[in-house]
Order: C-alpha cells, then structure tokens, then sequence
C-alpha cells in the first residue's frame, strides 16, 4: 500500500462508490434541495443523526466513526453545497442557506426533527441548522470550530514570533482564511498543487498528521484539486461577512449543544456560552483540529454519551 503523502492512487478507487465499500452497513445516496443536488452517505437504524465535515474534506473525514454510530443512530453524513458530489453553485455559500439545503434534505427523508452537528465550516453550518431551524433540532455537536462571529475581523495576519508548526499554540497564523477570501486567483495558483497546501493544513492543524493517511488525501485532493472544487470551497469563506451579520440575530439556542474540540477548545470556551443556554465544552486530549481522524474513538464515545 502506498504511503506517501503525495502518492497517486487509481482513479475509480476513490470515487463515492467505491469508498462506501469500505464502510459497511452504508449507501450513497444524492437528492434535490433548495434547487441544487446534494450527496450524501447514510446507514444504521436508530434516530437520525446528521453530520458535516469541513474545509477541506468530504463525507469521508467521518468514515472512523461512521461504523460505531450507526449501532445507535440513523447516521447521515452530508457532503454539502459546494463539496465532494454535490452540486457547486455560483452562490448560496453563506451558512443560512447552507443551512435551509439540509433542512430540506432532512424533511424529504421524512424526519420532523433531528440531531445535528459539524466539523470546521460544517460545525458553522450545524449551528446555523440549529439557530434557524430549532423546532427540527434535537441536540447540536460542534467540532472545534464555532459560527462566525465579529472576532474573526480580528485574526490577526501577521503571525506571532513564535509561530511555527511545532508551536505550543498552533493555528494562531489562519493565513488561509485571507487567501481563501481571494476570487479567481486561488484557481490559477492551485490546480495541480492543491495538494501542497493540503499536506501544509493537515501538519500544521494536526498533532499527529499521520492520522490523515495519503490514501485520506488523495480523496480530498480528487474533490477540490479542480476549478470548480477551489472556487466552491473557498466560497464558504468569501461569505464570512454575511455569516457574522446573520450571526447577531440569532438568539440562545435552548437545545442541548455539546463543544467537541481539540485545537479549538479555548475557542469553543469562549465563543458558544452567550448561544447555547444547555452547553457543555469538552476537550479531546492528544489531538488538533482533526478530531475525527486524530481521535476517533473518544470523539465517538463523545457523541454517544451526549445524544444519550
């Protein structure tokens, strides 16, 4: 099996189809929402339990967990507007009507309500489902990442002098976050090359990088190293704006949220109190932003003994 970072891999091995295999129990699945396609991975009996990677990843940054979930849970696992198969749009990035996509998606399955959580700008758009469609929402798990708020005006450009990806405090140059505000330039840089800041992103936001194996990153790679994959991902960014002015209408969630982070634990600290009446912010030890690969089966236990 190939083990370098930047190994190639057959083409058709790491299509949707193929990939399901390799998680027992579950099918891909694709629907009509709010005027765009949607895909997404479901399996297990049980309630339904929706959730939602991030930047830049795919339904496959769950694959660890899916299995012990679906013993419990009816698990969904959303490739959103912009990701992986489903459709990618030149608008509707914003996290609202990100949001209003899965909330159709979770009526046409016929569910009344559902719990719901995200990881990175799928945690954002968990908690929008959540702030916007509360009468469907069960329980909310954010994964390290908060809604955007007014304080990401102030995530600061230059790094700190001790910055570095062996830092104590890793993550505190997101320089990422402007470049991904760029329009049209991010494509021409990056077509053939998105793998160079894939393997900067997993290192620099992981403790233990290997988690995230080549095999992982050459499916992330397939889904956003193409024009339309680097302008849809990035237009979850070019919409942070619009995000935190929505974000000073929303009121206290009263549904049960639990904050699951690693790296973005402080932040969860300090972000989710004045939005969630019914909160509780854990940490999992040992790992940085990507939980879900880095720690697995405590992010699991996690989710488990709080949809209990």
């Amino acid at each position: 099996m190939k083990t370098a970072l930047n190994a190639t891999w057959n083409q058709d091995a790491i299509k949707d189809e193929e990939l399901v295999k390799l998680v027992p129990g579950f099918t891909n699945k694709n629907a009509i929402v709010n005027g765009i396609n949607i895909h997404y991975v479901e399996g297990g009996q049980g309630q339904p339990l929706v959730l939602i990677p991030g930047w830049p990843q795919t339904w496959w940054a769950f694959h660890k967990m899916m299995p012990a979930l679906a013993e419990k849970f009816h698990v969904i696992v959303v490739d959103m507007r912009g990701m992986g198969s489903s459709d990618k749009p030149e608008t509707g990035y914003d996290k609202k009507t990100m949001a209003k996509d899965i909330f159709e998606l979770v009526q046409q399955l016929g569910y009344d309500e559902v719990n719901i959580g995200g990881h990175d700008i799928g945690a954002q758009v968990a908690f929008s489902f959540a702030a916007n469609h509360p009468e469907a929402t069960t329980k909310l798990i954010i994964l390290d990442t908060p809604h955007p708020n007014a304080g990401m005006y102030y995530i600061p450009l230059i790094p700190s002098q001790n910055n570095s990806l062996t830092s104590d405090q890793p993550q505190n140059h997101l320089w990422w976050m402007a470049f991904n505000q760029v329009k049209g330039l991010p494509e021409e840089l990056l077509i053939g090359r998105s793998h160079l800041v894939h393997n900067y992103i997993f290192k620099y936001a992981s403790v233990d990088e290997s988690a995230i194996s080549a095999f992982d990153r050459a499916v992330y790679l397939a889904a956003y190293d193409n024009a339309d994959g680097i302008r849809a991902g990035n237009g979850w960014y070019q919409t942070f704006a619009q995000d935190i002015e929505d974000n000073k209408e929303y009121a206290a969630l009263m549904v049960p949220v639990i904050g699951i982070g690693g790296s973005g634990y402080e932040l969860l600290q300090r972000e989710l109190p004045p939005f969630a009446v019914d909160l509780q912010v854990v940490k999992v030890e040992g790992s940085g932003h990507f939980i879900m690969e880095e720690n697995p089966e405590e992010t699991t236990a996690l989710i488990l003994g709080f949809l209990k």
